[in-house]
């Protein structure tokens, strides 16, 4: 279904307006935001992906809506991954506690300008490749055994920051104040302008974000072929990502299950997209150049139902795990202690 342009600029002044509004009315106020803070603008923000999603189902069809639903969930799903890594860069830079959430907004916005370039791009060579579905198949498979060994506890280590690429180049080009300056970005010593670690943590943070987009744009297009879906699902799971990060920034070390979930996501949308490009196969040393015939495809709905369903059970028996692991922890050190 083609999508009209007033659909494509209804979403850019939704999500700009909600973006200026989050910016000026609650981040640019310097402050580390309370649980109860966090909690609020969660359920907001969820609201405002699920209000989203009912509209796009009553004016674009239900298919539509059911394509963004089960998009958006595994993008929110995948972005669970992102805190972990925020944790660790934001750690590494020792960014104080009262400018780390407009830190994390601002590099949230940084990266939904990267990703809607890469969707772009994506849904290009999807229109004119139909071969591309292996290939995004393919990677889907191989993160998900990625995410199966970062989950083993035979490959824990302890989790340590490098600088990527853009963060480098910047290091490179630019001198850096040896302390933050406020949230500002620039500063002068000795009448000689220098980039202060608040802008370098922020480039760290956005060009990680794109750096996971890499795994979960090719995993929401296991989903939809449709651009509009596929950022609009992008973009309502970003928005939240800030308030998500303060209220389970204590919990994330409980979700130990959570490599193992997400390659259980990302396996069966891989595997999604290997069955849909064998059905629509053109490669000539592949049967042929012809289709398979045949081949099981699932629904939307399905899709969805498995997405959440894996979700739930990940967290479940996370918590269930690590509350009993705690429980033996303490246990032992009671009995362990001299005046026990």
């Amino acid at each position: 279904m083609h999508v009209p342009l007033l659909a494509w600029i209804i979403l850019f002044v939704v999500i700009i307006g909600v973006l200026t509004f989050d910016f000026f009315a609650h981040v640019r106020k310097d402050h580390f935001p309370s649980l109860r803070e966090s909690a609020a603008w969660t359920i907001i923000y969820i609201s405002i992906a699920l209000v989203a999603g009912l509209v796009i189902s009553l004016t674009l069809g239900w298919d539509l809506g059911g394509q963004y639903f089960a998009g958006w969930v595994t993008e929110w799903s995948l972005s669970l991954d992102n805190l972990f890594v925020f944790v660790i860069i934001i750690a590494a830079f020792k960014a104080p506690r009262e400018v780390q959430q407009k830190i994390i907004a601002v590099g949230i916005t940084l990266a939904l300008v990267f990703r809607l370039i890469f969707i772009l791009l994506g849904a290009a060579l999807i229109e004119h490749f139909s071969w591309i579905f292996y290939i995004f198949g393919l990677f889907l498979l191989f993160t998900a055994l990625q995410q199966i060994r970062e989950g083993s506890a035979d490959a824990e280590e302890e989790a340590e920051y490098k600088d990527n690429f853009f963060v480098s180049g910047v290091r490179r080009i630019f001198p850096v104040t040896p302390d933050y300056v406020g949230h500002q970005y620039f500063a002068k010593i000795d009448g000689k302008r220098h980039i202060t670690p608040f802008l370098l943590v922020v480039v760290a943070v956005g060009s990680a974000d794109v750096m996971f987009a890499v795994d979960s744009i090719p995993a929401i297009f296991g989903l939809t072929n449709e651009a509009f879906i596929v950022f609009a699902a992008n973009a309502f799971a970003l928005m939240g990502l800030r308030q998500l990060y303060f209220l389970i920034e204590g919990l994330m070390e409980r979700l130990i299950f959570l490599h193992y979930g997400l390659a259980a996501i990302l396996g069966f949308i891989g595997a999604k997209l290997i069955i849909h490009a064998l059905s629509t196969n053109e490669i000539p040393f592949i049967n042929g150049g012809q289709p398979f015939t045949g081949l099981p495809e699932t629904s939307n709905v399905v899709s969805l139902g498995y997405i959440v369903a894996v979700l739930i059970i990940t967290a479940v028996v996370s918590l269930l795990v690590s509350r009993r692991r705690q429980k033996n922890q303490s246990n032992g050190t009671v009995q362990n202690h001299p005046d026990a």
